[in-house]
């Protein structure tokens, strides 16, 4: 909290309502910054999930593996980085555009028809003698992972 209020009961105030620390005008660029890398060095870095299951499929993002019936499957690594994006929100419609950005990246100069072919080298991939199709083409919308 940064303020001009520095009498002992406003600090606080301020504290037991939330703030993680609690400096008062006029402060020096020095103090301020070594009190934003105090901050910085007790926040815990967010742990990304190393496993997500999806129905019968489960992405090892760890080991960079997919299996489907408990059976190892063979992916690209564009493959695999789309459906790692597709299973982050299984049912949730994403464009070719969508796709193209998260997958490839903004910088890159690739026709949208590319996320067409390797949806379909993901299907052929994921979709085992028996089981279900999990991606589904919304029509003049996109893809998305369904069950």
């Amino acid at each position: 909290m940064l303020t001009a209020k520095g009498e002992e009961e406003d600090k606080v105030k301020g504290l037991e309502s939330g703030a993680e620390d609690y400096l008062t005008k006029p402060f020096s660029f020095p103090e301020l910054l070594a009190r934003i890398k105090a901050m910085l060095r007790r926040v815990k870095p967010t742990a990304v999930n190393e496993e997500i299951i999806y129905l019968d499929l489960k992405v090892d993002r760890v080991a960079m593996k997919v299996y489907r019936q408990n059976k190892e499957v063979s992916l690209g690594p564009k493959e695999f980085k789309l459906l790692d994006f597709l299973i982050t929100q299984p049912k949730r419609v994403y464009s070719r555009e969508q796709l193209l950005e998260q997958v490839w990246g903004e910088d890159i100069n690739v026709e949208s028809r590319t996320v067409d072919v390797h949806i379909t080298r993901l299907r052929q991939a994921i979709n085992i003698d028996g089981s279900k199709p999990l991606i589904r083409t919304v029509r003049s919308a996109g893809y998305s992972l369904e069950n």
